[in-house]
């Protein structure tokens, strides 16, 4: 076996340098470290891509149950971040910006009211024939007496292979005379998504 030994190897062209070809191994020996500082693709994890928010920015009053399509927008307080191109709304539903697994969490506040048992905030997700129910949030009140501030949480994972197709969107259910709390400086409904992998 042959050693080469260079500080730098250029591709002719300019363009792409090929290592081996189909059925060959590249070994790479214990110890050796490999530092990127350019963009690496194609090794199936390339961790965290995408990572956005949406929250509720006004209360939503008693009562009402449906799709949940206005008042939302992306924090702008606080110093708030998000990670590449994120997601896209249109009248409560949210459209992904690329294929992939997304986690998909609904962190929701809710007024419950005191004869409401059971108020709910679903995920709804639609693969293309129709949205179905995929997960669901509960703040009910079943202790009674005084109406009372709540938080429910639920997430799902959604494997998006057509960004097309594979949408997303919010939904209000069971509501009686509860009402969903929001706020446009600080997040009290907010739904985030986090893009994990390739789907």
């Amino acid at each position: 076996m042959s050693k080469l030994e260079t500080n730098q190897v250029d591709p002719a062209t300019g363009t792409t340098l090929t290592l081996g070809t189909s059925g060959d191994t590249i070994a790479i020996p214990s110890g050796v470290t490999i530092a990127n500082s350019g963009t690496a693709s194609g090794f199936g994890v390339d961790g965290i891509t995408e990572a956005d928010q949406w929250r509720l920015t006004a209360d939503q009053s008693g009562g009402t149950n449906g799709d949940i399509t206005s008042n939302l927008e992306r924090p702008d307080t606080d110093g708030f971040g998000k990670v590449g191109t994120g997601m896209t709304e249109s009248s409560g539903i949210f459209t992904f910006p690329s294929t992939g697994f997304w986690l998909i969490t609904a962190q929701v506040r809710i007024l419950a009211d005191s004869g409401d048992t059971e108020a709910n905030v679903d995920i709804q997700t639609e693969t293309g024939s129709g949205y179905g129910v995929a997960a669901t949030a509960v703040a009910g009140n079943e202790g009674g007496g005084a109406d009372v501030e709540l938080n429910g949480t639920t997430s799902f994972i959604f494997d998006v292979t057509n960004t097309s197709t594979h949408k997303v969107k919010f939904v209000t259910a069971s509501m009686g005379a509860s009402a969903l709390l929001g706020n446009t400086d600080s997040n009290q409904t907010v739904f985030t998504f986090l893009r994990l992998g390739d789907t």
